[in-house]
């Protein structure tokens, strides 16, 4: 197992949020690049990323693609969700589904590990089912205001830190990882 693993983010929160459910599995340091997202499945959005992180670095990266899906959509706008919130915010996410009475959608975290240029790419995936509903919460955190985790009455900008770090599908994502670290040892 690498000692140190470079998450390549240049989303502050997002860091804040891997540290802190990685902080005992793994030392973490950050470096924010401007990798280039082709067009295509969550898998191969983050596939491309993690081994032109890893080439940049080389040597141990982890990159993430966070999607939001629409099941009246059709699990759009997927992957593609950092475009639409700066186009249009979280009252246009919501104006999309005005027509529509499923308001369901699921929030889908990837993260694709590579030990350095040239190895193979694994993937850890978390899934979160829920609604879109008007926005709630502080608004500094992507889309977390406008959505609402199925069993819980709360978006994910209204949850304390210490909740929805346990329950996100990036918390599912990152147990996957810890768990294939773990075996690594």
């Amino acid at each position: 197992m690498p000692s140190v693993v470079t998450f390549v983010t240049g989303n502050a929160n997002k860091l804040k949020e891997v540290q802190a459910i990685m902080s005992e599995t793994v030392e973490l340091t950050n470096k924010s690049l401007d990798l280039d997202e082709l067009q295509g499945t969550i898998f191969e959005v983050a596939e491309a990323k993690c081994k032109r992180a890893a080439s940049i670095i080389g040597g141990p990266v982890l990159v993430e693609d966070t999607a939001l899906g629409f099941t009246a959509y059709g699990g759009l706008p997927g992957p593609y969700i950092k475009w639409f919130m700066e186009k249009i915010g979280h009252a246009g996410l919501n104006n999309m589904l005005t027509a529509y009475d499923d308001k369901s959608a699921q929030a889908i975290c990837t993260f694709a590990f590579s030990e350095g240029p040239g190895h193979e790419v694994k993937f850890f995936q978390g899934v979160q089912n829920g609604i879109i509903v008007p926005a709630r919460g502080p608004p500094g955190f992507g889309w977390d205001p406008c959505f609402q985790p199925d069993g819980y009455e709360q978006t994910y900008a209204e949850m304390p830190k210490e909740l929805k770090n346990t329950i996100s599908h990036r918390f599912q994502a990152l147990q996957l990882l810890k768990e294939f670290l773990a075996t690594r040892k």
